[in-house]
């Protein structure tokens, strides 16, 4: 199969490849770039662990393929972090707030908790539930991943953080 160039920024850097036509973005995203954050779990769309961003959606790269990004603008969690290095509001929220426990899910759950806190500021705890419903986690319950994006949200939005989990 002949492969195809492709073109898009990632991460805020334009990126080129070439790809045969049934290379799915994860595999270029992991494999070409060597941006390894984002996981590999279900391959059926299922889990949410490969979840990126493309053009500001949230998409699941394992059912996405990698020429269908072409000319794409592309967040991963390795995208996330402050431009100085620092954690970002999520990622502080997630570790304050102990929203991870093997830590599998977390790239694709920051992503999409990401992308929610773009589409909603100030989300309720239902809100919350609702916006993450397409990633799954084995280890945690949800209520500590929940505790965390309200702790991103009170940071973005200079409101009272809640206490640290312990």
């Amino acid at each position: 199969m002949p492969k195809k160039q492709i073109s898009l920024t990632v991460n805020g850097s334009l990126v080129e490849g070439l790809v045969e036509p049934r290379t799915l973005l994860i595999h270029f995203i992991r494999e070409q770039l060597n941006l390894t954050g984002a996981h590999i779990g279900c391959d059926t769309g299922h889990c949410g662990a490969c979840t990126v961003e493309i053009d500001n959606m949230s998409v699941k790269s394992c059912m996405t393929f990698a020429l269908q990004a072409n000319g794409s603008n592309i967040t991963t969690i390795e995208g996330v972090a402050n431009p100085d290095g620092t954690l970002s509001a999520l990622q502080e929220g997630f570790r304050m707030m102990h929203g991870l426990q093997c830590g599998y899910c977390t790239p694709g759950m920051i992503m999409r908790a990401h992308r929610l806190l773009q589409e909603n500021p100030n989300p309720t705890e239902t809100e919350i539930r609702y916006g993450i419903a397409g990633n799954l986690c084995r280890c945690t319950g949800y209520v500590n991943i929940v505790k965390a994006i309200q702790y991103a949200a009170a940071k973005i939005n200079g409101t009272a953080l809640p206490e640290a989990a312990e």
